[in-house]
């Protein structure tokens, strides 16, 4: 594992252990029922933040092979959920089962190889194109365009999406080769520590509410002030990445924007769909979609500008 990544998980893990510490404490001294709710949360956030960084720590350690992998089960798993939780037909079940074993191991398949311009428009243009011919050999018409979107939209989000996040792993930058690992690093670290930042704001100075049918947590003042402690984390990070400490702050301050998005689309999806979370996976705080879902939006964001401004 290279140095500095190494050094920046140590200091995860002394964060994270101080704020399990608080948790702990905490959750022992509250007493009226909507706090130990509150608290009760905050520790669930905290302990998939260790999850996450378990298993980050082992795929970063074994190489781009397994950090691969890793994305890849990440995306399948997130797939499985979106189709759960959405309404399919029998009909699409062909259509289902080229996303779920050609276009998914394809599109990471391209990031192992290294073939960028494919891998940008594997899925938005020729998986757009299959997929809703696979739907009506069929022959059945019925609600056709809405089930075809369905799958399309859950392609895009859980397989395309994501999976620019480990991409970050090919982009050639000038006098940064050997550690793009870093960037990933800077990504879910922003991301991750935005979501958590912004629920803490939220519950301690939240009054005014964002979107209270979509998400009744999310806040200005948790937006705001979640929001702007990440872009200040993310500028201390720049001494990990190319960027200069103005240059990351405007980084992660896009990563936040894209992330809280992210979230509150899925939130209304989750919510047309009657469910509260996607899925189980992760004890406490429901499904892997659930963790990722700003990842969805800010990582093809993070990717694209990072390419743009500095890969040759």
């Amino acid at each position: 594992m290279d140095p500095q990544l190494l050094t920046l998980f140590a200091g995860l893990v002394v964060v994270l252990g101080v704020a399990s510490a608080v948790g702990h404490v905490l959750r022992r001294r509250v007493r009226s029922p909507e706090a130990h709710a509150t608290v009760e949360n905050l520790n669930a956030r905290i302990r998939a933040w260790w999850l996450m960084v378990a298993i980050f720590a082992l795929a970063f350690t074994f190489g781009p092979a397994v950090t691969l992998i890793l994305f890849a089960l990440t995306s399948f798993y997130c797939l499985r959920e979106f189709i759960s939780l959405t309404p399919t037909r029998a009909a699409d079940h062909r259509a289902l089962a080229f996303a779920f074993y050609v276009f998914l191991p394809l599109q990471y398949g391209l990031i192992w190889v290294d073939w960028q311009s494919l891998f940008s428009i594997a899925i938005p243009v020729y998986a757009f194109l299959l997929l809703p011919v696979l739907a009506v050999l069929r022959h059945e018409t019925d609600e056709f365009l809405g089930r075809t979107a369905r799958v399309q939209w859950a392609l895009m989000l859980t397989v395309y999406c994501i999976s620019h996040a480990p991409a970050l792993l090919i982009l050639d930058i000038p006098g940064f080769k050997g550690r793009n690992v870093l960037l990933l690093f800077f990504l879910v670290t922003v991301v991750q520590a935005s979501d958590v930042l912004q629920y803490v704001f939220g519950k301690l100075f939240g009054r005014r509410k964002i979107a209270p049918v979509v998400s009744p947590n999310k806040t200005w003042e948790g937006f705001l002030g979640g929001g702007a402690s990440a872009v200040l984390l993310g500028a201390a990070l720049s001494f990990a990445t190319p960027f200069t400490p103005l240059q990351a702050a405007g980084m992660a301050a896009a990563i936040v924007l894209a992330g809280f998005c992210g979230g509150l689309v899925l939130s209304a999806v989750k919510r047309s769909m009657g469910a509260k979370d996607w899925g189980t996976m992760i004890s406490g705080h429901g499904g892997a979609l659930d963790r990722m879902d700003s990842v969805s939006y800010a990582a093809p964001l993070f990717f694209h500008l990072t390419n743009y401004y500095f890969a040759t």
